[in-house]
Order: C-alpha cells, then sequence, then structure tokens
C-alpha cells in the first residue's frame, strides 16, 4: 500500500478544491476522494489509521504523487507534527495563500453555507471571534472544527506558515498565492509539477471550483447534513446518488455582500503584520493588498 507522500495543508477559501481536482486528473497523481478526510486534524470523519489508509488503496505503482487535501491541518498545533511522526519517508506539503482582507469574510460565507456558522452577518461573526482561538458560545450545535469560526487568528497565514518552518525544511512546501493561479496558472501549474517530481500533464484548461454559493432552503441543508453524518455513521463514504442531487439542486452561486469601506479598514490594520510576515516569507511585495 501507498502511503501519501505530498498534503494540500492549506489554507480554507484559497483554492485548494480546485487545485485538488486538477491533480486528482493527472495520470501520475493519486489524491483521496474524499477531500478534507482531516484525519490528523480532527479524527472525525476518518476514525482509524485503517481507514485513512484505505482512501490510498488504490494507488498503483505509476502514482508517483499519491496526496490528500484538508485545509485545516496548517491552523492546526499538531496535524503537521503527526504527519510527520506517520509518514516512513519525506512528504512535502502544498500551501496555497491568498490576501486575508478577502479570504476572512469568504470563509465566514463558507461556514454560513455549511451550516458551521448561526450569524450570517460578517461584521457581526467578526465581532464574535475569540482571538484566543478557544471557540465561540453561539456557534450551532454540531459544528464542524469551531475553532475555524475565528476568522481573525484562523487568515493569519504569515504566522502559520512561520510555525509552519519551524517544523519542517521550507525546501519541502511549495506557496501558491491564489491571485497568481488565477493570473498564470500554466506557469503556476508547471512549478507544481516540478516540485512534486511529475512530468507535464499539458494541461492548457483551470477551471475554478467551489465558486460561491448560499443555499435554497437551510432547512433541506441540515437535513442533507444529518443523512452525510447517518451515512459515515455506517461506513458508507461514497455519495448516493438522489441525495447528492438534492444537496446539488439546494445549492445556489452567488457572490457574496461586498464588505463595507469601514470594515474593510479595519481589517487592513487588523492583517497588516501579518502581511508583512507574508511579504517577507515570499520576498514579494504584497503592497496591493491593502
Amino acid at each position: 500500500m501507498k502511503k501519501p507522500n505530498f498534503f494540500i495543508i492549506g489554507a480554507p477559501k484559497c483554492g485548494t478544491t480546485s487545485l485538488a481536482s486538477w491533480l486528482a486528473e493527472h495520470p501520475e497523481v493519486f489524491i483521496s476522494s474524499i477531500k478534507e478526510p482531516d484525519y490528523f486534524h480532527t479524527n472525525q470523519k476518518i476514525r482509524s489509521i485503517e481507514e485513512y489508509e484505505n482512501l490510498f488503496a488504490e494507488a498503483t505503482d505509476q502514482h508517483k504523487a499519491v496526496g490528500e487535501a484538508s485545509v485545516r491541518y496548517l491552523y492546526s498545533d499538531t496535524a503537521v507534527p503527526e504527519i510527520l511522526a506517520y509518514s516512513s519517508t519525506e512528504v512535502k506539503f502544498i500551501v496555497m495563500l491568498r490576501n486575508p482582507i478577502e479570504m476572512a469574510p469568504s470563509l465566514h460565507w463558507q461556514r454560513v453555507f455549511t451550516l458551521n456558522e448561526n450569524e450570517p452577518n460578517f461584521e457581526k461573526a467578526w465581532r464574535l471571534q475569540n482571538e484566543d482561538k478557544s471557540p465561540r458560545i453561539d456557534l450551532p450545535k454540531n459544528c464542524y472544527t469551531p475553532e475555524i469560526n475565528n476568522y481573525g487568528p484562523v487568515c493569519k497565514l504569515g504566522e502559520q506558515l512561520i510555525n509552519l518552518f519551524h517544523r519542517i525544511d521550507s525546501r519541502n512546501c511549495k506557496l501558491i498565492l491564489l491571485e497568481d493561479i488565477k493570473n498564470k496558472p500554466r506557469e503556476v501549474w508547471l512549478e507544481l509539477m516540478d516540485f512534486l517530481g511529475i512530468e507535464d500533464d499539458g494541461r492548457a484548461e483551470f477551471e475554478a471550483k467551489n465558486k460561491a454559493k448560499t443555499v435554497r432552503s437551510r432547512l433541506a441543508q441540515k437535513t442533507f447534513r444529518k443523512l452525510g453524518r447517518l451515512k459515515r455513521s455506517i461506513g458508507i463514504q461514497r455519495s448516493m446518488g438522489l441525495l447528492g442531487s438534492l444537496a446539488q439542486w439546494n445549492r445556489v452561486e452567488r457572490e457574496r455582500p461586498p464588505l463595507s469601506d469601514a470594515m474593510r479598514q479595519e481589517l487592513r490594520v487588523y492583517f497588516k503584520d501579518d502581511i508583512c510576515k507574508l511579504e517577507s516569507i515570499l520576498n514579494r511585495d504584497l503592497s496591493h493588498w491593502q
């Protein structure tokens, strides 16, 4: 059995769904069919090492790069050390980055969509967060990974990268900016192929996945969520036709509400130091983020 030798560990709402989807179509790449198994962070979706390793059971010798994408690993204090302890060989990490001023409200919009956030207004949800990363008391029952609802700390990617590089050799980590994926996808793709040690597959189309969306019915969304939990509890991991079709119907692509000028300025001040940390790590001017 092949173990994963690369991990997409962050960050949420930075294009990881698109990247994982593109990689899954590469003939030399095997990526788990379950995006975000979160095994090394929560042990909630995948509850045993046997179940986790079964995600890669179909990887063959043609797959030079075997991996998974769990974007909460970067923010976790324990995930990367556990990955390093688990892996018998040197592994590679991929981190996607984004302007935190855009990332924070985008993450909030996603959490509302997935029923992991009760407060639909970003500015109000921002006021409720805890800087010490402790879970908020106002969150929905059965909220998945409640620490993610502290949007400020979660989106301080510079700070998280500094912590990451205390644990791994930075040469084993590929950093990708979402704006680069949008502006020069082919160039970024070739760099990633080189990083993973695989051949160029000639990909020329880079369709974005997991666009901003909302639901037609929150009640229906709650029902689908309960059925999904029941399905996983009895060992069914793959999508069930009718349930999947209904859940898809309930999703509607919709842009999130724009930030007010006052809120955008508050985020500029809040993330100023962290953006400076990213500039130093990337050796790149990010003043346009401000």
